[in-house]
């Protein structure tokens, strides 16, 4: 496993980031612990979770598996604030009211006594940029929190917070997760240029575009049962179109003339570009795990990458592109 720094930071993390939607619900907690393994053991060190995703259980798993593992010093950890962790009227948003209330959850639920990476997960429009700066900035005074960033932002949302950060000196967003496949480059358009221009590490997620680059969905073939896309109508809506299955059946060749599986193209595309800083990979099971994972070692030089069918630079395949559910 090969390292980067994230961002402008001082922080080094694999290429290969680790996941955990699926644990405590797609993967139960054997196969998240075997998933896990696997990943340290190939020399992964960023662990992705949020406390939205299964109710809190995918954390309560992290959790449980450093303890029992005692490799807490070797894991980057990372989790995200801002989704509803209740029915209350502040058990959601960016407000100091949720986000100190959540940090303790987590990291009760994590087992630990500081976050490495604290995200917040989408933009608040109902929250001042100020006061949750304000509210991590603190977090980091408090040795809470060592780095912040964020997710699911549209370019002015980032450039926002950076220059609120930089006039006011509060905590300064390291990172962003945006969404970033070869069926969906919106990205491109102004989040990768600004995240390179400002310093920020990009972890982005669904590589493998909710398993459509991986042949899963195919037309005129049934939904798999319990499928990624027949479970969130988000993902069926942002990826299942005429234009995408049509890449996807170019994807696949180009994948089978190279020799590799197509989960491992799609990793090595998105890699493939100098500004990501590693891909969020998640799995149900081991078997897709390994697969996967090898993307990272599969090396494209532009030329090459510039073969593989995918969407136009800038572009994206169903509704939307950027500010992402997940």
């Amino acid at each position: 496993m090969e390292y980067t720094r994230l961002g402008a930071s001082g922080i080094k993390v694999s290429r290969i980031c680790l996941g955990t939607m699926t644990f405590g619900r797609e993967a139960d907690e054997q196969t998240s612990f075997e998933i896990m393994d696997r990943y340290v053991e190939l020399g992964g060190n960023l662990i992705d979770t949020a406390d939205i995703y299964t109710a809190g259980a995918s954390e309560r798993v992290v959790g449980r598996w450093l303890a029992q593992r005692g490799c807490r010093k070797d894991v980057v950890l990372t989790t995200k604030v801002q989704g509803p962790t209740g029915s209350g009227p502040n058990d959601s948003g960016l407000s100091r009211l949720h986000i100190m209330q959540a940090v303790e959850a987590s990291l009760e639920r994590l087992q630990t006594d500081v976050i490495d990476l604290y995200q917040i997960h989408r933009w608040d429009p109902h929250t001042p940029p100020e006061e949750t700066l304000g509210a991590l900035s603190d977090l980091v005074h408090q040795g809470k929190v060592r780095y912040v960033g964020c997710s699911n932002l549209k370019a002015w949302q980032l450039a926002k917070y950076l220059r609120i950060a930089e006039s006011q000196g509060l905590a300064r967003f390291v990172s962003l997760q945006p969404v970033c496949n070869a069926l969906n480059r919106s990205a491109e358009l102004e989040l990768l240029p600004l995240c390179a221009d400002e310093g920020l590490g990009v972890i982005n997620y669904n590589p493998l575009a909710a398993g459509m680059l991986t042949g899963k969905y195919r037309r005129g073939a049934a939904m798999p049962t319990g499928a990624r896309l027949e479970a969130f109508k988000q993902y069926y809506e942002r990826y299942y179109t005429e234009e995408a299955l049509d890449l996807v059946e170019a994807f696949l060749q180009a994948a089978q003339a190279r020799g590799v599986t197509p989960a491992q193209l799609a990793v090595a595309w998105v890699l493939g570009d100098p500004r990501i800083t590693c891909p969020i990979i998640g799995a149900r099971n081991l078997e897709q795990f390994n697969d996967t994972v090898q993307g990272a070692s599969l090396a494209l030089t532009p030329e090459e990458r510039d073969e593989i069918p995918a969407i136009a630079s800038g572009a994206w395949v169903g509704h939307d592109p950027v500010y992402g559910t997940r």
